[in-house]
């Protein structure tokens, strides 16, 4: 079993310019794993966004809180103090922010030479779009992802926003401050990462740009193998109302799901990948899968080389026994959060803190800096921290 429970981040200091969705969630992935992350809040409270701030929102967990007012001489010198003690520091504002507010890369880099400075926009640091606000939905839509998620006849869908500010932009983010954290441990100098949830969002579709170049994949909506357009390859209604996913690409696995679901001598499936025959295929495993509840093809497929597994909700996924074996879920605060990903063999991630309130850990912090108790009231006083 691992002996450190501290993760392999452990003694990096990361400062997070408090935002929402994929600031925080990179910033949630680097404390996960070992960073001290230390949260600038807004002396106001606020963080921005129509969320409540509350020590239940897990993009916050694992974080010190410091609240500054950005708009005073004296809250971004204390930033600026901050920032260079740190390692990296994450932020998430509209291009040109940083620099008004006189703690763009210039300033902080000059500060501190080895600093990784992640900046995480929707459009990115330039180009056409790049003043202007937008959000996850018209990310994924300018970078050829939104055109391919939905069924044939039907508009595209957006995926909730999990790709573009969680996979193309916090992820790629979290991705691109360990890379370059590692450039400067091994002698490199601190450096600016402009990621754009439009640049992370293509390049998560490098599969199916290089399905396209072969041949293999349509640019029609829900027509190809993994957009629901295959048989074998799709979501289905139980007879409770639940629903399971097949996904028996491969010919052994698709053996399988016709030898268990008695298709064995039906030779309609004999021409798996016949796209003509995909649609009345469906129909025929639409009427099947009816025939029975979820819990009644669990017992069938489950552990089974098909590649099935019942449609979960979130609060179905928290008891499912395989996620209760991994520990895939842990309780923080007294609710249920996905626990830190992935696991490593010789480190081991402590359980997070649940989310700080705004300004909790400001005495610490700024002690921490050599600032004196006098001056820290001081600065209270005057409204510049909180």
């Amino acid at each position: 079993m691992p002996e450190n429970r501290r993760g392999p981040l452990s003694g990096l200091r990361i400062v997070e310019f408090a935002g929402i969705g994929p600031g925080p969630f990179c910033g949630m992935m680097l404390a996960d794993h070992g960073a001290e992350v230390i949260r600038i809040d807004r002396a106001s409270g606020g963080r921005g966004g129509s969320q409540p701030v509350t020590s239940k929102d897990v993009l916050a967990r694992g974080r010190k809180s410091i609240a500054l007012d950005l708009k005073s001489a004296e809250g971004v010198a204390l930033a600026r103090r901050l920032c260079a003690s740190a390692d990296g520091i994450i932020e998430g504002f509209r291009p040109g922010v940083m620099e008004r507010l006189g703690l763009g890369p210039d300033e902080l880099l000059g500060d501190n030479p080895k600093l990784v400075y992640g900046r995480m926009t929707g459009w990115g640091q330039t180009g056409p779009y790049a003043p202007y606000a937008g959000h996850d939905i018209n990310y994924i839509a300018l970078a050829g992802a939104l055109a391919h998620f939905g069924r044939e006849g039907d508009k595209p869908t957006p995926p909730i926003n999990m790709v573009g500010d969680f996979g193309g932009g916090g992820m790629m983010l979290a991705f691109g401050m360990v890379s370059a954290l590692l450039s400067v441990a091994r002698g490199g100098a601190g450096q600016v990462i402009d990621a754009a949830m439009t640049d992370g969002t293509a390049v998560l579709m490098a599969m199916m740009h290089g399905m396209k170049t072969m041949g293999v994949w349509s640019e029609d909506l829900g027509v190809n193998m993994l957009d629901t357009g295959a048989h074998f390859y799709d979501t289905y209604e139980t007879k409770d109302g639940r629903f399971v996913s097949i996904g028996s690409i491969e010919p052994q696995f698709y053996a399988e799901l016709r030898r268990i679901a008695g298709l064995e001598d039906d030779a309609d499936f004999d021409a798996q990948h016949d796209r003509t025959k995909w649609g009345s295929l469906k129909a025929k495993l639409a009427a099947l899968f009816k025939s029975k509840t979820r819990d009644e093809w669990n017992a069938l497929m489950e552990h089974t080389d098909v590649c099935y597994a019942p449609v979960l909700t979130m609060s179905e996924a928290v008891r499912h026994p395989h996620n209760v074996a991994r520990e895939t879920f842990i309780e923080v605060g007294g609710d249920a959060q996905p626990a830190p990903a992935p696991r490593y063999s010789g480190t081991a991630t402590a359980t997070p803190e649940p989310a700080p309130m705004p300004g909790d850990d400001s005495d610490a912090i700024l002690a921490a800096l050599g600032i004196a108790a006098n001056e820290i009231a001081a600065l209270r006083k005057a409204g510049t921290i909180a």
